[in-house]
């Protein structure tokens, strides 16, 4: 009986001096999540800058969600059914930024979170990474006046006015246009349904024959702004800003229909938000700014970048990776 527990003892002991500095959890994969609005092109960039820093990070997997209807109520499911999962730190877009910071912040308690492409000042998370909005929708109000130096009406057209992209867009279009003699006549909403989007657009060129400008603020209201302009037999009488890259808006640019598209980078929302999350959770937040606000760029693109800039997305689409 005592060589039997003298046996185990030294059993114990080996065991004990084997796994010593060890760590057990050091082979385990890092889930990041990625919570993104309804599937569009510009989420599917972002996705594409997931998986660039998937392929770039040792023991870290992404997994991307998409909403189908674009809606609050459905995205807390999904952010809900990936805490159940036990991810380690979340990317959020929220949809609804003015009612959603208390959900936010109840996230960020539990696991770090970053936002981007429509940030909740004031909210607990990490970071902010995505446009300044302010400063985009200063771009689309110079491409107004570009095409409108006399003078005109418009009309704009969004998803949700309360959203903090969309204010921040719309403030610095106004900002633009302060001094000019361009005419805001109406912000028309969606709720990030396609089908209602261009039945707005329907009843804006009905109601405002005269209409000179159509600006569309989120990523699907240019093509959906084309469409109706295209039904209605007004392509090329009537003038179209866009926002983002969705290819109808840029064959739109190359084809002269859309006068310009600010586009932003939603493959850096992608990527550059995994590669802080991941750093994150190592413990490493010297990438995070004294601001909380890590800003990609915007460019625009008219009719003689238009080409190229398909073939870029094109490429991007087929090799991530390799961007």
């Amino acid at each position: 009986m005592k060589r039997m527990i003298i046996s185990m003892l030294c059993v114990v002991s080996v065991c004990a001096i084997c796994s010593c500095g060890k760590n057990p959890d050091a082979s385990q994969e890092t889930t990041i999540a990625f919570v993104a609005g309804a599937a569009t092109d510009f989420w599917t960039f972002a996705q594409a800058g997931c998986k660039k820093a998937e392929s770039e990070l040792d023991s870290v997997k992404v997994e991307f969600r998409f909403t189908s209807g674009g809606t609050a109520v459905e995205q807390k499911r999904v952010i809900d059914d990936l805490l159940v999962k036990g991810v380690s730190g979340m990317i959020v877009t929220p949809l609804d930024p003015q009612n959603q910071a208390m959900m936010i912040d109840q996230v960020a308690a539990q696991i770090p979170l970053v936002i981007t492409d429509s940030d909740i000042p004031g909210s607990k998370r990490l970071c902010y990474i995505g446009t300044d909005n302010v400063a985009a929708g200063r771009e689309a109000g110079k491409l107004i006046q570009e095409l409108l130096p006399k003078g005109g009406k418009i009309v704009m057209f969004v998803g949700k006015t309360d959203a903090q992209n969309a204010k921040e867009r719309i403030e610095g279009l106004q900002a633009e246009l302060k001094d000019s003699r361009v005419e805001i006549l109406d912000i028309r909403t969606d709720d990030i349904d396609r089908i209602r989007a261009k039945a707005n657009v329907n009843d804006t060129l009905v109601k405002y024959p005269d209409i000179d400008c159509l600006v569309g603020l989120w990523s699907y209201n240019g093509p959906m702004i084309l469409a109706a302009v295209k039904d209605a037999g007004k392509l090329g009488k009537v003038k179209i800003v866009a926002f983002d890259e969705e290819e109808d808006v840029l064959n739109g640019v190359k084809d002269g229909y859309i006068y310009g598209t600010v586009v932003q980078q939603p493959f850096e929302f992608g990527y550059q938000s995994v590669q802080l999350l991941a750093r994150c959770l190592k413990g490493d937040k010297s990438g995070i700014p004294a601001s909380g606000n890590i800003v990609i760029p915007t460019s625009i693109i008219k009719k003689e970048q238009a080409e190229s800039y398909i073939q870029t997305i094109r490429s991007l689409r087929q090799n991530p990776e390799k961007k």
